[in-house]
This record gives C-alpha cells, sequence and structure tokens, in this order.
C-alpha cells in the first residue's frame, strides 16, 4: 500500500479518475444518494489517496479553513468494499488529521459525519457538535476533533 497527500492540480488523470469513480460507487451507487459529488471544493482541497497494485483503494480530501466550514475540515471519506473493517478508514482519518494539524496550524478539524458512523468518529476523537440534520436525504451530525485531541 502506498499513500499520498497532494493538491489538485498535481493529481494525475488516472488518480482524478479514480478516486471519483469510487466515491461515486461508494455515495452514489451503493448508498443510493443521487447528490452532486462535483461540488467545486475538490480544486481547494489536499487528496489523500492510498493506492495497492497502483489502484485507489481509499480515499478523502482535506480542506482549508474558509472552504466547507470556518475551520480546516476532512470530507469524502471512502474505502473500497473489499478493504473495509481492516482500519484503513481510522488510518485514513488520522493521517488526514495529522496532516491539517501540521501544514495548516489548524485549532480543530470539522467534518460533516453520517449518524451511522458517529460511533466511528467519537472513537477517534470527535465530539458532535450540532443536532441531527438531513444532507442529501441522509442523517448527519457535525462533529469537531480539537487539536491535541487527533
Amino acid at each position: 500500500m502506498h499513500t499520498k497527500i497532494t493538491r489538485f492540480s498535481d493529481l494525475s488523470l488516472k488518480d482524478l479518475y479514480q478516486l471519483l469513480q469510487l466515491r461515486a460507487e461508494i455515495f452514489v451507487v451503493e448508498q443510493n444518494c443521487v447528490y452532486n459529488d462535483i461540488d467545486g471544493l475538490d480544486e481547494q482541497a489536499h487528496h489523500l489517496i492510498v493506492t495497492e497494485d497502483d489502484h485507489v483503494i481509499a480515499y478523502t480530501r482535506i480542506l482549508p479553513a474558509n472552504t466547507r466550514f470556518e475551520t480546516a475540515s476532512i470530507g469524502r471519506l471512502v474505502v473500497h468494499k473489499n478493504y473495509r473493517f481492516k482500519g484503513l478508514a481510522r488510518e485514513v482519518m488520522q493521517q488526514a488529521g495529522e496532516w491539517a494539524f501540521k501544514q495548516w496550524q489548524s485549532e480543530s478539524l470539522k467534518i460533516s459525519a453520517q449518524k451511522y458512523l458517529k460511533a466511528f468518529y467519537l472513537s477517534l476523537g470527535y465530539k458532535i457538535i450540532s443536532d441531527e440534520y438531513l444532507e442529501d436525504g441522509i442523517p448527519h451530525y457535525t462533529m469537531e476533533l480539537p487539536k491535541g485531541d487527533e
């Protein structure tokens, strides 16, 4: 397995295609949710990509402050179905958080977390800071990780 964090402008066309394909497979097809995944924020993000045998198997994007939230944030976490339940999502979230705190000196990180993943994010140190809300028809919470809890 190989992990890299890169700016949008430095993504290869192959990586971009594969990460968008994986996001569509999970967020649109698997979760049966029609929404606009291409939301205009990818160009401002850094992209954490995990590959194996030249295929993207896990991904998340890291957004700077004042894009999605007033603080840095992490979103679009996906793990290919063949690699789930092996700790990869936890590893990706921890690496993304460490990178954002170090590179951007962010005091906290925010996420928009699907309700069914609440326990996972709580186990990473995130705290719920909103009431439950619907995003694209799926229950979510806004959650925050203060610096030092990562």
